[in-house]
């Protein structure tokens, strides 16, 4: 079994920046890709970024520029970094990692973002 945990979230003003991290409880293998999430209230889960193992990158339209996806397939981490922030990126963010043959979701840390 494989456990994912969030980490990096919290309240910030608009224009401001937040980095997650998101990081498996032991080894994965035969990872195809790693992402992050996003779920506000009222909305359906959403696709923000994903990345592979050999390091290609997929954005939402809505957040390319301004977020960055990474990881560090060492330690089984994937990292988003969230820059120039808005409300409308207010939402609980998911890490999900594809891999072994099936899906793995973390638990989910909140992001707030205050005008």
């Amino acid at each position: 079994q494989v456990q994912l945990v969030e980490s990096g979230g919290g309240l910030v003003q608009a224009g401001g920046s937040l980095r997650l991290s998101c990081a498996a409880s032991r080894n994965i293998f035969s990872v195809i890709s790693m992402g992050w999430y996003r779920q506000a209230p009222g909305r359906e889960r959403e696709l923000v970024a994903t990345i592979t193992r050999g390091g290609l990158t997929k954005y939402a339209d809505s957040v390319k520029g301004r977020f960055t996806i990474s990881r560090d397939n060492a330690k089984d981490t994937v990292y988003l970094q969230l820059n120039s922030l808005k409300p409308d990126d207010t939402a609980v963010y998911y890490c999900k990692a594809n891999a072994e043959g099936n899906a793995y979701w973390g638990q989910g840390t909140q992001v707030t973002v205050s005008s």
